[in-house]
């Protein structure tokens, strides 16, 4: 077995060689060998409705009603969600809101505070 880095981008391990790239077969993403930053995983930057960037731990305020999939429940505009945690997909935020619990939520639809 070779021992190339897995792809920074979906971490796929059969990455291969090809002159003075590396490359990976599932989603062609290319690389140098001796890119900066290929041993870790970047993760991208999330912002809120008015562009702020939200981090982990940060407090946020819901923007627009949202309608809870599978159940009659709405979150409520202004409702003020503490301790968000950024996690990777469409729903960038999962978070616990009182009066409904763990969630998933869109960051297009908070306020940073």
């Amino acid at each position: 077995m070779s021992n190339l880095p897995n792809c920074p981008l979906c971490g796929c391990e059969y990455t291969y060689e090809d002159m003075d790239m590396l490359v990976c077969p599932e989603c062609g993403h290319e690389w140098s060998k001796g890119a900066p930053g290929t041993d870790t995983e970047q993760k991208p930057v999330v912002r809120d409705a008015h562009g702020n960037e939200l981090k982990d731990g940060d407090d946020v305020t819901v923007i627009k009603d949202l309608k809870v999939k599978g159940s009659s429940s709405v979150v409520k505009v202004g409702t003020k969600v503490k301790n968000i945690r950024l996690v990777e997909g469409d729903h960038d935020i999962s978070c616990k809101i009182p009066g409904i619990g763990a969630m998933g939520l869109k960051s297009e639809f908070v306020k940073k505070g």
